[in-house]
């Protein structure tokens, strides 16, 4: 997503992450636990042997937040284009392909109408690629850096989001047994304590044999139908081909090249680049399942907008108290008027009081 788009829409599906924040359970095993009667404890810590697996598979990601079903890429403005291509993340099914071969080689391809997103990682090479605006991006990682996000959420990801709120603002039921993509899994549902959230329930989906997430699937309160879920329709262990870890840029692509090999050595400065901007992190205010992300001022510059970004913006937002919000069913983003950014898994009314 370039550094363009609509923010609160960049926002909402990481403000989950930001909204969870608490100690993991420790002094468990992290062995699977299959053909046993395990703990919650247990399959959360099983998650941990993971991280080397070797897998390809299918990914379905739904979305209901309670946003309209808008266009994507459509409009005149560049900028209009990247906020509807965010939105259309939140407000309808995608599906991608996974390849994984231990944690230093990885591809995800997001499949959309005539066009494909990927994300490859070999080592310290990882390469993006957009074929409908037939760009790509080379990055050079540091050494035994982590893969960058490719705006598709995985159950990994979900997972690894909800076990930091274990404790003290959540209840974990008991394990059960369930079958997802063909494969035996231990089903946890994570409840938040707190009421000033608008999540209800997180249920994470781990296969008994691997401690592999295979589903996960966030409720919010007073919704029937899961508000986001992200599981493996398919999944086959074992090493994927290996030339699915080669990228070259087709003839003619635009290709930007960033070389971050030395950020950790330059931690002040390439690694604040990464995110676009001295001072451009945001401001974590709250705990657990009510924290809230504040981003600084001149963030957004609602000024700069031209008419169909606007009306755009007028659509999804209403007039708040300061600033313009939408409210989704898991989500809030709220724009205050000096160009602050606020968002989190909590009504409207709290991200106003924050702000003041």
């Amino acid at each position: 997503m370039k550094k363009s788009a609509w923010l609160p829409a960049v926002i909402a599906p990481v403000v989950v992450a930001g909204a969870v924040a608490a100690p993991m359970i420790a002094n468990a095993s992290s062995d699977p636990v299959a053909g046993t009667n395990p703990s919650a404890a247990d399959v959360i810590a099983s998650i941990a042997g993971s991280s080397d697996a070797k897998y390809s598979g299918k990914l379905v990601q739904t979305s209901d937040l309670g946003l309209p079903e808008l266009p994507t890429g459509s409009g005149g403005s560049s900028l209009e284009g990247d906020a509807s291509d965010a939105l259309g993340l939140l407000t309808s099914s995608h599906t991608a392909r996974v390849y994984v071969d231990g944690p230093d080689k990885q591809r995800v391809q997001l499949t959309q109408q005539l066009a494909e997103q990927d994300l490859v990682r070999n080592g310290s090479d990882v390469w993006t690629w957009d074929s409908k605006e037939r760009t790509a991006t080379h990055v050079t990682l540091p050494k035994d850096a982590r893969t960058p996000g490719s705006g598709a959420a995985t159950p990994s990801d979900i997972a690894k989001q909800a076990i930091d709120a274990i404790t003290p603002s959540t209840t974990v039921s008991k394990p059960k047994d369930v079958r997802v993509a063909a494969h035996d899994a231990w089903q946890i549902t994570l409840t938040p304590k707190s009421t000033g959230t608008l999540v209800g329930s997180v249920r994470l989906a781990v296969d008994q044999q691997t401690g592999l997430p295979l589903r996960a699937t966030i409720e919010a309160k007073g919704q029937s139908d899961p508000a986001v879920e992200v599981g493996f329709t398919s999944l086959q262990y074992g090493a994927p081909a290996a030339r699915l870890f080669d990228f070259t840029p087709p003839t003619g692509a635009t290709v930007e090249t960033k070389d971050l090999s030395d950020a950790a050595a330059h931690g002040t400065g390439d690694a604040q680049h990464r995110h676009g901007r001295t001072g451009d992190e945001p401001t974590v205010t709250g705990t657990g399942w009510s924290t809230i992300a504040e981003l600084p001022k001149g963030s957004v510059d609602q000024t700069a907008l031209g008419d169909d970004a606007s009306g755009l913006l007028d659509q999804l937002t209403r007039s708040v108290d300061g600033g313009r919000a939408v409210q989704t069913s898991l989500v809030s983003v709220y724009l205050t008027d000096d160009g602050r950014v606020l968002a989190g898994a909590v009504p409207v009314s709290a991200l106003v009081a924050a702000a003041e």
